[in-house]
């Protein structure tokens, strides 16, 4: 599968001794990647779901690659170029004589590091806190920039999907009685999410993506991290709702790093982008995004990993009942440090949605969390439609089955009634708790902060702190001890 087709076998060896190494090949390229620059090639192929197997076509999709991923990393995509035959034999790349006979096409990129690929840097366990924060607001900032695709019949699309991969996933040889299972699953989580997915095509929520946008096609470049390879052969598959680009960077996050990682990645995507509806259709996407691999890895001969992803197809539409805990406290209580570690155990994959009021109120003015605001931004009317915001995004992914954490003050007793309001809506649990710890602790806790989406100083806590009493219609967390708090949060979750 893996091979040089034979016509192209003269131009595989011109490319070999140009970059000075084998190329990395799969059913569909190959790559040579010399001390600076990369050629791709497209194989003389045509498979089921494309055709390379002309000069002509190859040319096509090479450009229409080349298109495609200077979206998102010009520098890193330099541009197509012939390689042509001079006198008796000898081949040539670059620009070619007009009487030159062309004999192959190929794509000219920048050569990257292997350790920078983000595949790499998942399995040598070196992806920080601080890349999946850079890593979702790429992808934030790609999806916004993208034109709506109107009209797209996104059901269909994956009904197609659907019964794509229950044909692949027979033929590389997944248990028959499971796959069918998962595939009936899966067509009835489709059913459920028609009419929404029809009104986020309506919406603008549905744009010509990455389409293939898992950790092996992300890289860091030029200091930050970039997307690239983009699916370039059928648009179909790539004109997709941006919640489902997103999940297959979601769904590899969560089986080849940590369900933590793929959680803050979705958290810090929805703060960027306030696309917080998208947890509607998250198991249903990351469940088709599992299953691609499962055949795939399957058939490439990886038997268990393949067997992992199959059965993380079919663990994501075992959705479990939705759960709405709101967290409050003073500033510098610790309610985002608390919110983001217990939302990898809550609910459906990837764990919880987190609203954290700041994070809303910097995306209201147009800026990014760490941002800092003026006073005038805190205003009574903002912080109501703040909280209308939270409440809102809250009650729409709870009642879709998907678990949220609100993350605010809620000194007032009015937001913690509409918290749980909320969650009555959508016919879920509430669980709301205060945090507390000494105020010279906050204090502390407050000067020592960097980069973060709270604007709250030293002054500002001390107002909040002589002005509010502590609830009486929430349990309190002692939230000195920030391994002590979770404990305790996870108790009164699992208490009922």
């Amino acid at each position: 599968m893996n091979e040089i087709p034979p016509e192209q076998r003269e131009v595989a060896q011109f490319l070999t001794a140009l970059a000075g190494r084998a190329p990395q090949l799969t059913h569909i390229s190959a790559v040579f990647v010399g001390q600076d620059t990369a050629w791709k090639m497209k194989k003389a192929v045509r498979l089921d779901f494309l055709d390379f197997s002309t000069l002509a076509l190859r040319k096509h999709f090479l450009i229409r690659e080349w298109e495609l991923n200077r979206r998102t990393a010009p520098t890193l995509y330099r541009d197509v170029v012939p390689i042509w035959r001079a006198g008796a034999g000898d081949l040539r790349i670059g620009a070619a004589p007009a009487e030159a006979p062309i004999v192959e096409w190929v794509l000219r990129m920048a050569a990257v590091p292997a350790e920078d690929f983000l595949d790499r840097m998942a399995a040598g366990g070196v992806i920080t806190p601080a890349l999946l924060l850079a890593l979702a607001d790429a992808v934030a900032a790609f999806h916004l920039a993208l034109p709506p695709v109107l009209g797209w019949d996104s059901a269909g699309a994956l009904a197609r999907v659907i019964e794509g991969n229950f044909v692949a996933a027979g033929h590389a040889g997944l248990d028959a009685l499971a796959c069918t299972a998962w595939a009936e699953a899966a067509r009835r989580a489709l059913a459920a999410r028609s009419a929404w997915l029809a009104a986020r095509a309506s919406a603008g929520f549905v744009r010509r993506g990455h389409g293939d946008l898992h950790l092996g096609n992300i890289c860091l470049w030029e200091g930050r991290p970039v997307a690239f390879d983009a699916l370039e052969f059928d648009e179909s598959l790539a004109t997709i709702d941006v919640g489902y680009d997103l999940a297959f960077l979601l769904m590899d996050l969560d089986q080849c790093v940590d369900r933590a990682s793929a959680n803050r990645v979705l958290n810090r995507y929805v703060a960027r982008t306030g696309d917080a509806e998208l947890v509607a259709g998250l198991a249903l996407f990351l469940s088709l995004r599992a299953m691609v691999l499962a055949h795939v890895e399957t058939v490439r001969g990886h038997a268990r990993l393949g067997a992992r992803y199959f059965a993380a197809a079919r663990a994501a539409l075992a959705v479990p009942p939705a759960v709405i805990l709101a967290i409050g406290g003073l500033p510098g209580s610790g309610k985002s440090s608390l919110a983001r570690a217990i939302a990898p155990e809550l609910g459906a994959a990837p764990g919880a949605l987190i609203l954290r009021s700041d994070d809303i109120r910097k995306r209201r003015h147009g800026v990014v969390p760490e941002t800092r605001l003026p006073a005038s931004a805190y205003g009574a009317a903002e912080d109501r439609a703040v909280y209308g915001e939270m409440f809102a995004s809250a009650r729409q992914a709870a009642a879709a089955g998907h678990a949220v954490i609100f993350d605010a003050s809620f000194r007032d007793p009015a937001t913690r009634a509409a918290a749980a309001a909320a969650a009555a809506a959508a016919g879920v649990r509430f669980l709301g708790v205060w945090l507390n710890a000494p105020l010279p602790l906050l204090e502390a806790r407050i000067a020592t902060r960097r980069d973060d989406a709270s604007d709250a100083t030293i002054a500002v806590l001390r107002t909040a702190a002589a002005a509010t009493a502590r609830p009486t219609d929430w349990p309190e967390i002692e939230a000195s001890d920030g391994a002590r708090a979770l404990a305790a949060l996870s108790a009164r979750l699992n208490a009922t």
